[in-house]
């Protein structure tokens, strides 16, 4: 398990993970995050997810400046979310990831959204990320670097 940050990370390992050793990262849900309905609106999610995954992949060695000296970049292809309890304003939250099916153009990155107050799991997600060059946006094959940082997790 790698801490990012956050108290909760000690924690971390009581908790029921999907897989084993997940990447984490810590985030509370500010009243600013809140929706007229009263609790975390979805498009907060989605940026939590991006938030857990650049984390890991600096973690894992790949930064903005890699993408740069490769021309290359990972972008978002598809988005699964699943939500499964609501998070209101105050709740801290941690995000487990792990990286599966890596391939030639990208690979699958799961989620998992534990809230630590009560350690429920509030979502479920996965995004399929696919390799490109910046300079065209265009699909291309991952660059022997990605291949050896991106290796599957679970």
């Amino acid at each position: 398990m790698s801490a990012q940050e956050g108290p909760a990370i000690a924690a971390a390992t009581d908790m029921a993970w999907d897989y084993p050793h997940p990447h984490l990262v810590e985030v509370e849900a500010a009243s600013g995050d809140i929706d007229i309905m009263g609790h975390t609106n979805n498009v907060v999610y989605l940026r939590w997810l991006e938030k857990a995954a650049w984390a890991h992949t600096k973690a894992l060695g790949v930064d903005w400046d890699v993408y740069r000296r490769l021309n290359r970049a990972m972008v978002a292809r598809r988005h699964e979310m699943d939500y499964l309890a609501a998070c209101y304003a105050g709740d801290r939250i941690l995000i487990g990831t792990w990286l599966k099916e890596p391939g030639r153009l990208g690979m699958r990155r799961l989620y998992q959204l534990i809230r630590v107050q009560d350690g429920r799991t509030v979502m479920r997600a996965a995004t399929d990320w696919v390799c490109i060059r910046i300079d065209s946006g265009r699909p291309s094959r991952m660059p022997p670097e990605f291949v050896a940082a991106y290796q599957a997790t679970c």
